[in-house]
């Protein structure tokens, strides 16, 4: 029976009796480069062979699974759909027969994690040293991220994002660290005056957002008035402008302790009781790869220790 008809007869375990069980790592490989040239290189096979391959995969499953689109080409929401839990099957089966998933010593995979700049400088700089000791053929990319999309957890080639508790997301989440809220000011400001004098009588330099930026929700509430001096589109410029230039600002700690090290600045507490400023690990859900997502998961909680 050819892999053709194999989703006619049979049921469970038995059913697998009809199905080339080959088919599945070049299926991975379309599924994750999205393009039968590239998955036949990572292969070492022939594009004919490939192409071949491919075509016994869309009857196996009755579905297109790639599918052409302008210069490039897309998965189907099937082929989407099937990409985790294949790789999760193929990452079990080289347990099985002894090839290690992920070897920190000799794997030379690009390493991708998605954050803000804040963010990464917050955690990047260690983040960086810790891969380079402990994976030392690896690459890791930081890619800096303004305002995460949805597509931005599920996209090709991102392995973790690193995101604020405050954004909203179906993916599951895992805290990495806490942060708060603090007031900073220049050196400058008048060492008498008490957080709350600062926020009232200095021009706060803030971030340029439609949205309103937490936490001057709180001081709406409570009725502070505060005044805004200055905009800036880059949230990590802010520390730096208010050292510079004067005013006052809301940052996370994590932030304006690490920009002290590089300019002089006032960090006093916010005056007000505010929930925390958490930052959440969000994995891809289409990484499979359980001893990377362990290995990469402690160096991230190592980087990120204060």
């Amino acid at each position: 029976m050819s892999d053709e008809e194999a989703g006619i007869t049979g049921s469970g375990l038995d059913r697998l009796a009809s199905v080339n069980l080959n088919l599945l790592v070049p299926l991975l490989a379309v599924l994750e480069e999205r393009s039968v040239t590239r998955a036949a290189e990572r292969l070492g096979l022939s594009q004919p062979a490939m192409s071949h391959a491919l075509g016994r995969m869309r009857r196996l499953f009755g579905d297109d699974l790639l599918v052409r689109q302008g210069s490039g080409a897309t998965l189907t929401p099937r082929a989407l759909q099937l990409i985790a839990p294949l790789r999760a099957v193929l990452e079990q089966t080289a347990d099985v027969v002894n090839f290690p998933g992920f070897d920190p010593a000799t794997d030379r995979r690009i390493i991708t994690v998605a954050m803000t700049t804040s963010t990464a400088f917050v955690v990047g700089p260690r983040l960086a040293r810790l891969v380079a000791e402990r994976a030392p053929n690896t690459t890791l990319r930081l890619r800096t991220i303004t305002v995460p999309t949805e597509s931005t957890f599920t996209e090709h080639g991102v392995d973790v994002v690193l995101v604020s508790e405050a954004f909203a997301t179906t993916h599951p989440r895992e805290r990495l660290y806490d942060d708060r809220c603090v007031v900073v000011a220049s050196p400058d400001a008048p060492p008498e005056a008490t957080a709350l004098e600062l926020i009232t009588t200095l021009p706060h330099i803030t971030v340029d957002s439609d949205r309103r930026v937490f936490p001057y929700d709180v001081l709406d509430e409570k009725g502070v008035s505060y005044r805004i001096g200055g905009l800036i589109s880059d949230f990590l410029v802010i520390p730096y402008l208010v050292a510079s230039a004067g005013g006052v600002a809301l940052l996370r700690y994590r932030v304006a302790d690490a920009m002290r090290a590089l300019v002089d600045l006032r960090i006093e507490e916010f005056p007000f009781p505010i929930s925390s400023l958490g930052v959440d690990m969000v994995w891809n859900p289409h990484l499979g790869d359980q001893h990377f997502i362990a290995w990469l998961r402690q160096v991230l909680f190592d980087a990120a220790r204060p």
